[in-house]
């Protein structure tokens, strides 16, 4: 039977009621478009539908909204820190739970995408998940990405997260998980929350640090990357190693 605009018993729906009525409906053709085609979705499209799984009934549009108008983008909003989300109005821990179990397939579908191939045949799905991974977090992490002897990804591990120096980043201690794991090769990575990827000195002490460490134990380090909003940068590329 076709839905009637009002209640044969009680009258025309009132203003909630129609609010309500006009959002359902809005949900709908909104779940038939990213049926049909996703990819043709808006950003703020994909957040909003997103958060009407969460958020059972009303209009998740204005809220998809504020996220990207506070964060600057979609990929900032998904990695956002749970306590900054809850800043948006008409976010619950539910909605944030929504957000980060998105970001979190996110990053295992380009992690498994980088991971399937040797990754120095492979930089450019590497960079794409270290960039989906870190380029929007708030604090910085330092990473170690452990090879075997075909540059095959064994391990993936975050060794740290602050400051990047020595009293955060211990050489004894990535050279000996390199030893526990059997790797033979380490590409180091960290990020810059500020967003300018460019190399500090400390940057490029403790990579020196590390290579140099790892040279009589055969443990080569390929590269030191670090991630910003504005890029990536090799410090191979650079001449530090």
């Amino acid at each position: 039977m076709p839905a009637t605009p009002f209640n044969a018993t009680f009258g025309p729906p009132s203003s909630e009621e129609q609010r309500l009525l006009d959002a359902a409906g809005h949900r709908e053709r909104l779940r038939a478009r990213l049926l049909e085609n996703a990819e043709g979705l808006q950003d703020y499209e994909l957040i909003e539908y997103l958060l009407t799984l969460a958020i059972r009934r009303g209009d998740t549009k204005p809220i998809a909204k504020a996220l990207l108008r506070e964060f600057g983008g979609i990929g900032a909003a998904l990695a956002a820190d749970p306590a900054e989300l809850r800043r948006i109005k008409g976010l619950g821990d539910i909605s944030i739970a929504a957000l980060k179990i998105a970001h979190a397939a996110a990053i295992r579908l380009v992690r498994a995408r980088a991971a399937e191939q040797p990754l120095l045949s492979n930089w450019q799905a590497l960079e794409e998940y270290l960039h989906a991974d870190m380029a929007h977090d708030a604090v910085e992490r330092f990473r170690v990405l452990h090879l075997n002897t075909k540059n095959m990804l064994i391990r993936d591990e975050v060794m740290s997260r602050g400051t990047i120096d020595e009293a955060a980043v211990h050489v004894r201690e990535v050279i000996k998980r390199a030893l526990d794991i059997g790797s033979a090769a380490l590409i180091l990575v960290h990020n810059h929350p500020s967003g300018d990827p460019s190399p500090s000195k400390a940057d490029i002490h403790i990579t020196r640090a590390i290579v140099d460490a790892g040279k009589p134990l055969n443990i080569q380090v390929h590269d030191h990357i670090i991630v910003g909003r504005g890029g990536q940068v090799s410090l191979r590329a650079k001449g530090v190693i």
